[in-house]
This record gives C-alpha cells, sequence and structure tokens, in this order.
C-alpha cells in the first residue's frame, strides 16, 4: 500500500482547523499532522475531554483525512533550552508563567508529559482502529538544547562541556520518556539545528544520553541536514528504526551571491545573499528518490508528512503541487527478486 501523505499543520496555524481540513483535502492530502499550538490540537483539552478527541477525529473524517502523529515542536523547544524573551513568544502561558528559565524548562518537561498522556487518548478514538494501532502513536517535535550556543567551538569548547550539556538533556528527557513508555507513545525528535541532536554524530550522541531508551527516535527531515553536508541517506541506513515519522522538506545550497554562507549571517529567509533557503518540494538539492530507497530498504512503511516551507512561492500552490510530488516520487518495496522468473522451479 502507498504511504499516506499528509501535511504538517505547524506552518498553518493561523487557520482555524476547520478551514485548514478541507483546504488540505483540496490540496490532495490523505491526512494532518498536527501542531500543539493554534486551535489545531489542545492537549490539556485532549486529557480531560473525550468529546473533545472525539470532535476532532469527526473534523477530519468529515473532509477525508487521517493522522496518525501530533506534534510539540514549541513546548519541547523549552525543556533543555537557555532560556531568553524570544522563548515567550512560543510558549503557552501556562508554560512561560513567570519566565524563570527553570521554571520554564520544568513546565514545559510537564507539558510533554501531559502531550504523550493526550496522543494516547487521541489515538485511542481513533475511527476504525479495531483495537490497535495502524501506525505506532508519535509525537515529533524539538528538545532545546544547553550546548547549541557553544557550537563553535571558539573559546574552546572541551568535550567534557559538551557532554555536560549531553548528560543534561538525558536527565531532564528520562522521566519523559518513561512517561511516554507508560502511555505507549514514541516521541520522534526532529534533529535540527538549535537541538540535542543536529546531525548524525549528534543523533548518535543523544541516543546513548537516553541510554537507548526505546521510546526516543527521529522524526527524520532530510532538509536540515542537507545543507549541513551530512549525508542524509547514511541516516536513514544507520538510524532506521529509530525513525518514528517522516517529513517531507526540501532544500537548496550554493545559491546565495557569496556574502553569508551556512550560518546565515544574520539574513532572513529569502535573502539573496543566503547560500541555503528551504524550497517546496521537488524546487531543491535534495535526491528524494534516494531517500525513498532507503526507507523503503529499513521498512519504514508510516506516513510521508510534507512540512512545507518556500518564503518564494505562495503556500496553497506550493503544497498543492507537493502533495502531488510526494505521490510520484514515493513507490512500494519489491515483493520479489527481479530476476525470480529465471529461476527453473518458478517456469
Amino acid at each position: 500500500m502507498p504511504r499516506p501523505v499528509t501535511l504538517f499543520t505547524g506552518q498553518w496555524a493561523d487557520l482555524p482547523l476547520e478551514k485548514l481540513a478541507p483546504l488540505a483535502r483540496k490540496m490532495g492530502y490523505d491526512g494532518l499532522e498536527l501542531a500543539c499550538w493554534g486551535d489545531h490540537f489542545d492537549v490539556d483539552q485532549a486529557v480531560a475531554s473525550k468529546k473533545y478527541v472525539h470532535d476532532k477525529w469527526a473534523l477530519l473524517k468529515a473532509h477525508g483525512l487521517s493522522c496518525y502523529a501530533i506534534s510539540s515542536h514549541l513546548v519541547g523547544q523549552g525543556i533543555c533550552d537557555l532560556i531568553d524573551e524570544r522563548h515567550k513568544s512560543i510558549l503557552p502561558p501556562d508554560v512561560w508563567g513567570d519566565g524563570n528559565p527553570e521554571g520554564v524548562r520544568k513546565r514545559a518537561a510537564k507539558k510533554m508529559i501531559t502531550t504523550a498522556r493526550a496522543a494516547r487518548a487521541f489515538f485511542d478514538t481513533k475511527p476504525g482502529r479495531k483495537g490497535g494501532d495502524d501506525f505506532p502513536a508519535v509525537v515529533n517535535g524539538f528538545t532545546g538544547s544547553s550546548i547549541w550556543h557553544s557550537i563553535y567551538a571558539f573559546p574552546p569548547t572541551s568535550q567534557e562541556y559538551w557532554e555536560a550539556g549531553f548528560q543534561d538533556f538525558g536527565k531532564r528527557f528520562g522521566p519523559i520518556l518513561e512517561a511516554f513508555d507508560k502511555a505507549n507513545v514514541n516521541f520522534a525528535l526532529e534533529v535540527h539545528p538549535t537541538e540535542i541532536a543536529f546531525d548524525l554524530a549528534s543523533a548518535q550522541r543523544a541516543i546513548a544520553a537516553v541510554k537507548g531508551h526505546r521510546r526516543f527516535g527521529f522524526n527524520y527531515d532530510p532538509s536540515h541536514l542537507g545543507y549541513q553536508g551530512v549525508d542524509y541517506v547514511k541516516f536513514i541506513r544507520d538510524l532506521g528504526s529509530r525513525i518514528y515519522h517522516v517529513h517531507m522538506k526540501d532544500v537548496w545550497w550554493g545559491h546565495g551571491d557569496g556574502a553569508a554562507g551556512v550560518f546565515g549571517g544574520h539574513t532572513n529567509f529569502g535573502d539573496p545573499r543566503r547560500c541555503w533557503d528551504f524550497r517546496s518540494l521537488g524546487h531543491g538539492d535534495i535526491k528524494f528518490e534516494d531517500i525513498i530507497v532507503a526507507l523503503n530498504d529499513v521498512r519504514y512503511r508510516g506516513p510521508l508528512s510534507v512540512e512545507w516551507e518556500d518564503i518564494r512561492m505562495d503556500r496553497v500552490h506550493g503544497a498543492t503541487e507537493a502533495a502531488a510530488f510526494v505521490r510520484k516520487v514515493d513507490f512500494p518495496p519489491s515483493a520479489l527478486a527481479f530476476d525470480a522468473a529465471f529461476d527453473k522451479k518458478n517456469r
């Protein structure tokens, strides 16, 4: 069966879900990856009200849509970050509170635990579930990082300094992952600059920091790897068993005028000086056929979720085009060897 094609709603949170759902169907999507902001998915209401989760499914079903994951990137960012005034704009008021950094981090961790319970409540009421998930329940998100600011090592950064950051991550996420395990939900970190894991090497180190906890995996997104020079296909092959969800997102690099490099030069997206920018699917430099082959090889059968970002393109045009692109590039693995017909016993 083809993988379902879904749309991550994070970049569409300005639209109420009742307007986005019919638009997503019209654009060609099978489902939505619901962001835990805007009015798309409220984790507190989900754990408090069966009516709330049933109403969400009713809205999705009315427009021929399903859901396979919810996403809590904004709250996740507050768990391990060095908190400053920028976080107030992305965190819920009850997480921000008085803005005391350690209080913010603890409240963000508590909210992430609530998110695991909300995901379980939501997917337990999925229409047609019949006692089991058609895809393991997943919460995608960020972790934040206490050591991202030290990434370029001057003043010189020791391995001991970096290790303390990974240990901080492990300490803070250990209880969260235990709560996810209790709820039978997977946490999928979107490997991304500013997170504890931003490339393959740091992803492997993050796994070690949580002692290989089975609930810790990844929301694979090649766009955050390609422009860094990370082998985004090797990431799949090395960590395939921990890929719990997939974002389809494109990026180009080497297209600027030489004024700004990989670190962006403090420019905005869309600035022609930039070395790299996110692009609508098929308009960047990511080789998606190589990705599909690798995902087939590691037996990933979950959704392919479009995270649409392209500051140069109208989003409805781009997201419509992107849904068609994913359907074109995706293909099921072979059920038999191509040369099996030459075997005498098959003739």
